[in-house]
């Protein structure tokens, strides 16, 4: 069960520095790296701990059973040497608004972009993957800017397969704690809840992978309609 959180497991950045995740969510993750110098830091150690493996392996000439192969000699490697790591501080670092991998998609300037509004005080971008907007067989996601004012913010929703959302600018508080600035949320279909926007507003990149599932008496009018 995925537990929503300020910043993401192992299990998320295994998938990214293995490149075993989609553009979309790729996108919220690098995106992440660039504000939480923590998990920068985790990253490139798994990155070098890949890399060891691979040089440790003797190359084999490639026959149908490589795969079965290559899995049982990892097995079957010594343990790498621990590497005392220093302690850091998980606090976004300063770097511009929009950091550089999301700025490849938008560019700089938030005022030019063909915003849509959802609903009073919501509006959103969506942003073109590599296939265009929308789901992709191949990709599996739908990434998008969320611009919301102070106290405004979807209805109590669950989700039908993954959602991250990262706070680029002010934050949101919902009803498992308070997210700001590079705190990445990660739910699943097993939370049920209301991302509401504090005081001064909140800018974020939101991914999902499937349509949300909105609850309650709303949900049953706003569901045949949801497409993100």
């Amino acid at each position: 069960m995925t537990v929503p959180t300020h910043h993401p497991g192992d299990t998320l950045l295994i998938d990214y520095a293995g490149g075993a995740l989609g553009e979309a969510a790729s996108l919220i993750v690098a995106t992440h790296l660039a504000l939480c110098p923590c998990c920068r830091l985790n990253v490139a150690e798994m990155e070098a701990v890949g890399g060891a493996l691979l040089e440790s392996i003797e190359p084999e000439e490639v026959d149908p059973a490589c795969l079965e192969t290559v899995l049982a000699r990892l097995d079957d490697l010594p343990a790498l040497p621990r590497v005392p790591r220093p302690k850091l501080v998980c606090q976004p670092a300063e770097v511009p608004l929009l950091p550089e991998p999301l700025r490849r998609y938008v560019g700089n300037d938030l005022s030019r972009l063909p915003w849509k509004r959802l609903m009073r005080g919501m509006d959103c971008y969506d942003i073109p993957l590599g296939s265009g907007s929308g789901y992709d067989s191949e990709r599996r996601g739908k990434a998008r800017l969320m611009r919301l004012a102070s106290g405004v913010g979807p209805p109590h929703h669950t989700h039908r397969g993954i959602e991250l959302t990262l706070v680029l600018d002010g934050g949101f508080t919902d009803d498992l704690g308070q997210f700001a600035r590079g705190d990445l949320s990660v739910a699943d279909d097993s939370v049920r809840h209301r991302p509401v926007a504090d005081e001064e507003g909140c800018l974020c990149l939101a991914v999902t992978d499937a349509p949300l599932h909105f609850t309650g008496a709303l949900g049953l009018i706003l569901n045949p309609f949801v497409k993100f």
